[in-house]
């Protein structure tokens, strides 16, 4: 895989009209010996257990209400977060009325987290606390205890602990500095599973293997390498996204032990041909499958460069009454076109795709630009995904 990256750099323009844009500086190592890494046409040889999820081992996500306090007066100002801080209160045997209560260093927050899979009464995960209401600032702020609830709504957690906003805000008197989001934070093992949540992994006889991308090639491949390591007939792509397996007679009671040996068998991973754009960053991704057919490439610009100058017209002496001083714009405007340069590109593997395109010396925009023009005329033999 081929990765292009660009940064900014002097302002152009290009096309018929005079349209400004950052350009961007191709940050490409010469033949990208860097980061070619020595590709072949072979497959990739990854485990079974990074490409694919066994059947009930599935993540859960919980979520609550609470509130953050302890605030530099960066809380709420609402209504709500007072009468919540009023229920507070009252469940601890205080009772108070909501308007006498000032919320500005409390604030309503939602809380967050994902239950890993088999989770375990005592086990601790990380959530994640973020400003509900208008508070400014939730740094430094503790959480009280809050319920987190699944989607049946039990609860399935508790969470409490001072939030972590990873940054910081500072400044006054009209100047400041923010790092990262005040509103969002984070409590690392901030919260306790309450109750273990049942969970079936197999049914005693089969159990399946989900892949995570799915394809036709991958799944007959660990099909076949689960067959050749325990048996003919062990294991049955059923789509290119489910393999079932029957758990072997001699590991019918050791079912951890063998989803564990059949984790750790290294398969065959088909990539798909696939160019990635992001045109935000000016980054290229270009998959090791990557072809393209002969075709003949012209690239082009037409630069616009527009400067105005200011000059300052002053009275003679003696002048007229009601005679004013001006500042009068003088606009140059010049236009530049390259020459368009006319290259032949083909490529069979991801060395001389690479060649080829570095060859027009051009910018990732245009590069981009090119790369588009090359799937819409059929000699791009890849799949072209723009995020």
């Amino acid at each position: 895989m081929a990765v292009l990256m660009a940064g900014t750099d002097t302002k152009r323009t290009t096309g018929k009209k005079a349209m400004p844009f950052t350009r961007r500086t191709l940050f490409i190592v010469p033949l990208l010996s860097l980061l070619l890494l020595s590709f072949s046409a072979a497959a990739v040889a990854e485990r079974i257990e990074d490409i694919a999820t066994f059947q009930g081992m599935t993540e859960n996500q919980v979520v609550g209400y609470g509130l953050a306090v302890g605030l530099a007066s960066t809380g709420d100002t609402g209504n709500a977060t007072m009468e919540a801080i009023a229920n507070v209160l009252e469940r601890m045997g205080l009772t108070v009325a909501p308007t006498d209560i000032r919320a500005k260093d409390t604030a309503a927050v939602i809380v967050t987290a994902t239950l890993p899979p088999f989770p375990k009464a005592g086990m601790k995960i990380d959530v994640n606390v973020s400003a509900l209401a208008d508070a400014k600032n939730i740094q430094g702020g503790t959480l009280l205890l809050t319920p987190l609830y699944g989607p049946d709504g039990k609860v399935y957690a508790l969470a409490q602990g001072p939030v972590s906003i990873g940054g910081f805000v500072g400044g006054g008197g009209g100047t400041s500095v923010q790092k990262n989001h005040p509103t969002a934070g984070r409590i690392p093992e901030g919260a306790i599973i309450q109750k273990n949540l049942p969970f079936t992994l197999g049914n005693g006889k089969t159990i399946k293997l989900f892949l995570h991308d799915p394809d036709f090639t991958t799944a007959a491949g660990i099909a076949t390498k689960i067959n050749t390591s325990f048996g003919p007939d062990c294991a049955e792509a059923s789509d290119p996204s489910t393999i079932s397996i029957n758990i072997p007679a001699a590991y019918s009671d050791r079912v951890v032990e063998f989803i564990s040996m059949v984790g750790e068998l290294d398969v065959s991973v088909d990539e798909p041909a696939k160019v990635v754009i992001n045109e935000r960053t000016g980054t290229i991704i270009i998959g090791e499958n990557v072809r393209i057919a002969p075709v003949a490439i012209a690239n082009g610009n037409l630069t616009v460069e527009i400067k105005t100058t200011y000059n300052v017209s002053q009275p003679p002496p003696f002048s007229p009454a009601g005679s004013q001083t001006l500042v009068v714009p003088n606009t140059n405007v010049k236009v530049r076109e390259q020459k368009a340069s006319l290259m032949e590109a083909s490529g069979s593997t991801l060395g001389e795709v690479v060649s080829a395109l570095n060859a027009l010396g051009v910018t990732p925009r245009d590069l981009i630009s090119i790369m588009q023009a090359l799937k819409a005329s059929g000699a791009l033999r890849a799949e072209l995904e723009i995020i």
